[in-house]
């Protein structure tokens, strides 16, 4: 059993799970009689994940009615089991109670069969808006039933591979399910790449037929792509923000038996591109159960519920913004706010206007948020839950993040592009966790910690290669050669990255194998520097790569962007890592930014910051 009491605004919140028996109430009246009842006017005891309550737990619920006298209590989201434990005991009459909704099983739906569900059971639930319009469930289904048809008409059919590129829009998410519902393949496009890189992208992955929206770097009009020498678009399908397919209800009633056609679970039905942060980017094979069951998991690690609003400011075309941004929300009903535009000020004032409590993100931009002049943490004390994920934050901008967000409950997370979430930490872990972990293992997940050039399993506290197996992993990279398949001969997926596991097993994260630093046989993880030098004073952000060196063969370099009004030291700055680092790791080149480049998805462009990095150390 864990209990945890929080109050905000003069209301106590004391959340359980697991289960409140003879071994286990004592704990449970500790955290009780914690509360300072005089300065609360209402309690909640939440029940969402409270398994069973015994004649002593319910002895310490009568005993906290009696203390409140006539402040309000009220046990929330009690499990159906629990209920009819409360009716046997007599204590249905006397504690106000709710029931927690039941969840939907959608383990083995394809998304076809999933939307036809919610369309089903809930067609006038608000889901979505965006561009100034809101979707119910039946909007989207009559929506995606409509583009559908436009698709079909123009040669799309189960296996086609169907491109979807541009800016998240309400657009983006209903031609995702009209693919869905041809049993096509659904091709994630990064919406910032140029012509010829869209046409690479659409040659390795077999696109015929490309969705566009609106895009950062396209030079031409819709047709460029067609009339591209090599490529393999055939058809050019507009959905752009402008258009407006609720205008276009009239033909629903002739297309709405269309597309009956099974499609299964586990079919391949979407192909996500690795960032190319590192490398070149590469196509995950998805299937539904892969994704829907990912998108379940993140739901009940944030206790979401269909009061929820959730502002979604990550990319579609990517994992994290696919499966924790959008389908997480989607199977809990949450209504998914899409903002006009990801400027810090937008995002501020939708999630203020909108009271939204979901707010995922990566660190560079809520870093961003922060240091807006617009910012109070008055307008973001609605949220109530945030990932960060897709790029590491150290601890020190962990704990200010904490401090500035006051009732948020921020979960430190771990996934890739080839199968996510991995890891996540729980939603009332403590503060050290959220701030040196990156979670523990998903149901379902198995993880090891791999010596690869001793062929064994690392030891606790030993770092190694995080490998990965389970549920939600990718079958395969789309057409890549063998060699190139990071699944080996007993189904682990080698992610590349390298960390440890501590005796609680929850999973640290120190690098990745491509980043360790050589100089002169001495490994250096880059994360660990970085998780130093961010402790310091003054500094806003850090990044530690190698650059080439003739002497040690690579040495160690050093980008930082200084807080406001703070001037860089580097005298006082090596003085204090002198006793924090071992001298080899102590940076040798130090190089001041304003800001760092980043990818489109949030991540610090690595592969540009390096390059510069190793230019910047050519020049001095």
């Amino acid at each position: 059993m864990k209990a945890v009491a929080k109050i905000n605004e003069r209301k106590a919140t004391i959340t359980v799970t697991g289960r409140i028996d003879v071994v286990t109430s004592p704990e449970f009246r500790s955290v009780l009689s914690s509360v300072d009842y005089e300065n609360v006017d209402s309690v909640d005891i939440d029940f969402t994940e409270m398994e069973y309550i015994s004649s002593a737990g319910l002895r310490e619920l009568l005993t906290l009615k009696k203390r409140l006298g006539d402040k309000p209590l009220m046990v929330v989201n009690i499990s159906p089991e629990v209920e009819d434990i409360f009716e046997v005991t007599g204590f249905a009459s006397i504690l106000d109670y709710t029931v927690a909704a039941k969840k939907a099983d959608f383990s083995l739906m394809s998304f076809k069969e999933f939307l036809s569900c919610k369309a089903s059971n809930a067609p006038d639930k608000e889901v979505l808006k965006a561009e100034g319009n809101t979707y119910t469930w039946k909007d989207i289904d009559m929506c995606s039933q409509i583009i559908a048809k436009d698709l079909a008409d123009q040669g799309v059919k189960k296996g086609t591979h169907v491109g979807i590129c541009g800016f998240d829009s309400a657009n983006w998410i209903l031609t995702f399910y009209a693919v869905q519902k041809l049993g096509a393949i659904a091709c994630l496009i990064n919406f910032s790449l140029g012509d010829e890189e869209i046409i690479q992208t659409a040659i390795s992955g077999d696109v015929t037929h490309i969705c566009l929206g609106e895009t950062t770097n396209l030079t031409g009009d819709l047709e460029t792509l067609l009339i591209k020498e090599g490529s393999p678009v055939k058809k050019i399908y507009d959905i752009r923000k402008t258009v407006l397919f609720k205008e276009r209800y009239a033909e629903y009633d002739n297309l709405a038996d269309r597309f009956a056609g099974k499609v299964e679970a586990d079919d391949a039905c979407v192909m996500v591109y690795t960032s190319g942060s590192t490398g070149v980017p590469k196509g995950v094979l998805l299937s539904a159960y892969n994704i829907l069951n990912a998108a379940c998991s993140n739901r009940d690690s944030l206790l979401l519920t269909d009061k929820d609003i959730a502002c979604l400011m990550l990319p579609l075309f990517h994992i994290f913004g696919l499966v924790a941004g959008c389908l997480a929300n989607a199977v809990a009903d949450c209504l998914t706010l899409i903002p006009d535009d990801i400027r810090t000020s937008t995002l501020l004032k939708t999630i203020y206007e909108e009271k939204c409590t979901v707010f995922h993100s990566v660190p560079t931009m809520l870093l961003a948020i922060v240091n807006n002049k617009e910012f109070d943490p008055e307008k973001v004390k609605t949220l109530r839950s945030t990932i960060l994920s897709g790029a590491l934050a150290n601890p020190a901008q962990v704990g200010m993040l904490i401090e500035k967000f006051p009732n948020d409950h921020f979960a430190a997370a771990y996934g890739l592009s080839e199968m996510a979430p991995v890891s996540i930490t729980d939603y009332y872990d403590t503060r050290e966790r959220i701030m040196h972990t990156i979670g523990k293992p998903i149901d379902g997940i198995d993880i090891r910690i791999f010596d690869n050039d001793k062929n064994s399993e690392c030891g606790v506290g030993q770092a190694g290669e995080i490998q990965v197996q389970g549920f939600n992993l990718m079958s395969c990279y789309y057409k890549a050669r063998l060699d190139l398949q990071s699944i080996d001969g007993d189904g682990w997926l080698h992610t590349g990255d390298i960390g440890y596991m501590d005796d609680d097993g929850y999973l640290h994260f120190s690098g990745r194998i491509k980043e360790i630093i050589v100089r002169a046989g001495e490994n250096i993880y880059p994360a660990e520097v970085s998780k130093v030098i961010a402790g310091e004073e003054g500094i806003a952000n850090v990044f530690v790569a190698g650059v080439p060196d003739n002497f040690w063969g690579e040495s160690v370099a050093c980008a930082l962007v200084m807080k406001d009004g703070c001037e860089f030291d580097e005298a006082a700055l090596r003085a204090s890592l002198a006793s924090k680092l071992a001298r080899f790791k102590i940076p040798e080149h130090f190089f001041i930014y304003d800001s760092f480049p980043t990818l489109p998805n949030g991540k610090i462009d690595m592969v540009k910051l390096k390059k510069e990095l190793a230019a910047k150390k050519t020049g001095e």
